[in-house]
């Protein structure tokens, strides 16, 4: 999949975002920022936590989005007895007296990751070196993972019996953390329609992996300015309550900032969403676009936040 130039590949990666999106409205109805990040994910190579209560399709959305992009996609449900090696695999004893490794169910390009914080740390900690170093260690040897490789997981913020919170190192793994929330009235009546006739809603293959790779390197190539750099970086330095930019609300509602890895996360989500746009450089408004998902789970609220009933976005709006 060549072009001729960069701008063309940007018009290209536009166009099929706009298809992508198209499909998936076929089959989710409504959600139209959750299915917005998800795509500036993968196309920014990240990894995404989406956080709702049951029903509101997210199984469903990754599904949809790994059919419409002709990828594979496997399913973990996570439960309080799973293993490392239920992901990862394990060595078993040949017919000819050796060991192999059968790969689990993370060697695939989407890993839908379901109720991720009910399964024990130990099992979690096995899907950190997947999503950081895109390889899996069995019995020391180690084995790469499919490109693109991306993982989606889902959490229930209600139920927390028996639940085992993600802890700060594998909550920074993730680009986004997206809200779902409960759709509109109208929203509510389509999706009604849809799931109780016998009427069956298909999808179209718009991307394969290859393309997906090729936009992947296209958002990296994509240039930013010195201005835009400079806001993104400051914007994270805003969150940390002992750094020199931190406001003095900050110092008041924060205990806890985020780190760089938030800047790196800022910057590739901005130049992706410049370029969905229609943009071919991101600006400022790119970087705030972004700014809550991947922010609101990288800074720890203070007791003051929370007496004055201030949610994570509401802090990170006042650093505009």
């Amino acid at each position: 999949m060549q072009h001729k130039s960069d701008v063309e590949a940007a018009d290209a990666l536009k166009h099929a975002y706009q298809q992508i999106r198209t499909e998936i409205s076929n089959v989710i109805v409504g959600q139209d920022e959750v299915v917005k990040f998800v795509l500036i994910s993968i196309f920014s190579n990240g990894h995404c936590l989406l956080v709702g209560v049951p029903g509101l399709a997210k199984t469903l959305l990754v599904q949809t989005v790994s059919q419409v992009l002709d990828l594979d996609f496997n399913r973990i449900q996570f439960t309080p007895d799973l293993m490392p090696s239920d992901i990862i695999g394990s060595e078993i004893l040949g017919e000819d007296r050796s060991f192999k490794f059968i790969p689990g169910p993370v060697f695939s390009n989407i890993i839908l990751a379901d109720e991720i914080n009910r399964t024990p740390p130990k099992t979690q900690a096995a899907l950190l070196e997947a999503m950081q170093e895109k390889s899996v260690t069995a019995a020391g040897v180690t084995h790469k993972l499919a490109k693109p490789f991306f993982v989606l997981a889902t959490q229930n913020p209600i139920e927390q019996e028996g639940t085992y919170p993600l802890p700060e190192a594998q909550l920074d793994r993730f680009m986004f953390k997206v809200s779902l929330n409960y759709p509109s009235f109208k929203e509510e009546l389509q999706i009604v329609k849809n799931t109780t006739s016998t009427a069956q809603q298909s999808v179209s293959k718009i991307l394969n992996a290859e393309q997906i790779i090729y936009f992947q390197q296209l958002v990296r190539n994509i240039p930013v300015a010195d201005n835009v750099l400079e806001y993104a970086v400051k914007l994270v330095a805003k969150t940390r309550p002992d750094g020199e930019f931190a406001a003095p609300n900050v110092k008041r509602l924060l205990n806890w900032g985020a780190g760089p890895r938030a800047s790196q996360f800022l910057i590739l989500g901005a130049k992706c969403h410049a370029v969905i746009n229609g943009k071919y450089s991101p600006d400022i408004e790119d970087v705030q676009a972004v700014a809550k998902p991947i922010l609101s789970h990288r800074i720890v609220r203070s007791y003051h936040a929370e007496a004055e009933g201030l949610s994570t976005d509401d802090i990170i709006e006042q650093l505009f």
